[in-house]
């Protein structure tokens, strides 16, 4: 999944208009333009279309987390250079504030079931023996999931 991909669902899921894609990213410290989401927005055959960076995503998933959860006090989380479907899903799962029955659940709405162990495994540092990479159909599944669950 390319990060636009991800940026387009999450709007979807939230009902998110630009003014408010805007605070989000502006929660993580990060100013960004109407004219700059939009750009992310458009579909990849658009001539106006623009990458989204790793660093782009990782601020707007940032601000996504202090948005829901409250903004801490004191220095904000550096945006992640290199970015991974592990991370992503992570920082989707911080976000929520979900437990690990409440993203199973997620996934189950998506028709795709997996243990309470394999989940634990996306979590996992990289360098652990269990740690497993998250693929694109599994986030894709969660993020289905979530359409499903949050969409109102």
């Amino acid at each position: 999944m390319t990060n636009n991909d991800v940026l387009r669902r999450i709007r979807y899921i939230f009902d998110f208009n630009d003014s408010k894609m805007i605070a989000i990213f502006g929660l993580a410290d990060c100013k960004v333009t109407r004219s700059q989401i939009s750009e992310w927005l458009k579909k990849d055959d658009d001539p106006f279309y623009q990458k989204c960076s790793d660093i782009q995503l990782a601020n707007f998933l940032n601000g996504l987390i202090n948005d829901r959860r409250g903004k801490k006090k004191g220095q904000q989380h550096e945006p992640e250079k290199h970015l991974t479907n592990n991370i992503i899903f992570t920082k989707l799962k911080i976000a929520l504030n979900l437990k690990a029955e409440d993203v199973l659940n997620i996934m189950g709405m998506a028709n795709m079931r997996i243990s309470k162990h394999e989940l634990s495994a996306f979590f996992r540092k990289p360098n652990h023996k269990h740690y497993r990479v998250c693929k694109d159909q599994l986030l894709r599944n969660f993020l289905k999931g979530m359409q499903l669950k949050y969409r109102v």
